[in-house]
């Protein structure tokens, strides 16, 4: 499902973009596999089609890549190469630091996440001549950066508001964005009494296309004064009430809770189901086909928290549930 404010169209553009006032959040959730994008800019639609969503490549299954501060198209194409060759965040951003389609890496700024392997891996980099305030970190699954900043407290906000918002990757990076809502958060922003000028928030599943995300949501212009992260929150809300996984509606139940031999799922429509049991680190550790009403044996599982997800034939997911194994 994908909302927009205004619909624009991503142009392939080789030469730079002015210095972005920027600030995002590269991340993953190692429960689902779910891979998300978040950011917003004084950058918006009248200066480049696309406006702050062109800073971000995100490849479900995979990882996400963001590129701002002097944006250049050729080294964020480099960039998702580099990904799918299969180098990991901190070589990938070493090998943009070497090659550099201008030779001039230090005006750039990059945030990137990946989980291809047995957990998530994260890197960042800000370059030396990027316009203060600039700043970035990262953590085990996540990497937050900006540049032309009010001040330091605006990443460490986002950073707090990331690791202390519980519920799924969608509301963890929602929240993020909302603590950046101050105004003149990039400083270009201030005179006008907003944060930014566009937003985006992105979430891919494991299986998704990635032209058609599970969660793809923008705000690509509003009028002088609007608040572009508060028109992002009315589109997530919107989102997020019309999605099957946040309804309150479903009678699916999945017991007892602890197990120690089987687990009974009932409540699905007739039909197809498959599921995954993965470990807290995000590992795989049982996995299988599901009737309507179906039981999995997890005596030969060690006991442990572990998180069980229900896809349907399309593999969208249904429900998911932290679990304690006895």
């Amino acid at each position: 499902m994908r909302h927009t404010c205004i619909l624009a169209i991503f142009l392939s553009i080789q030469t730079g973009i002015s210095a972005q006032d920027t600030f995002s959040i590269v991340a993953v959730d190692p429960i689902s596999g779910e891979i998300g994008s978040a950011g917003a800019s004084c950058l918006d639609d009248s200066d480049i089609s696309g406006g702050v969503t062109i800073i971000s490549d995100l490849i479900p299954g995979i990882g996400a890549i963001h590129t701002q501060s002097y944006w250049l198209y050729s080294n964020q194409i480099n960039a998702h190469e580099k990904m799918l060759e299969g180098l990991s965040p901190q070589e990938i951003i070493d090998w943009l630091i070497a090659n550099d389609v201008q030779g001039n890496p230090e005006i750039r700024q990059y945030g990137i996440v990946d989980f291809v392997t047995a957990e998530p891996r994260s890197a960042a980099f800000t370059g030396v001549n990027c316009f203060d305030v600039k700043e970035h970190k990262t953590g085990a699954n996540y990497a937050i950066q900006g540049n032309i900043l009010l001040n330091d407290d605006i990443i460490d906000g986002m950073e707090t508001a990331f690791l202390n918002t519980e519920g799924s990757l969608a509301e963890r990076l929602m929240a993020t964005l909302q603590a950046a809502n101050i105004p003149g958060a990039d400083s270009r922003c201030l005179e006008e009494g907003v944060s930014s000028q566009s937003a985006f928030l992105r979430v891919a599943r494991p299986n998704d296309d990635i032209n058609s995300l599970y969660l793809d949501i923008e705000v690509l212009q509003t009028l002088y004064g609007v608040e572009p992260i508060d028109s992002l929150q009315v589109l997530f809300d919107e989102w997020q009430a019309n999605s099957m996984e946040y309804s309150d509606q479903k009678p699916i139940t999945i017991f007892p809770n602890p197990a120690n031999s089987e687990i009974n799922i009932s409540g699905l429509n007739p039909g197809k189901y498959h599921f995954e049991i993965k470990d807290l680190r995000g590992s795989v550790i049982l996995k299988g086909d599901l009737l309507s009403s179906s039981k999995i044996q997890v005596e030969e599982l060690h006991s442990s928290i572990v998180v069980i997800s229900i896809y349907d034939e399309n593999s969208a997911i249904i429900i998911r549930r932290k679990l304690i194994i006895e």
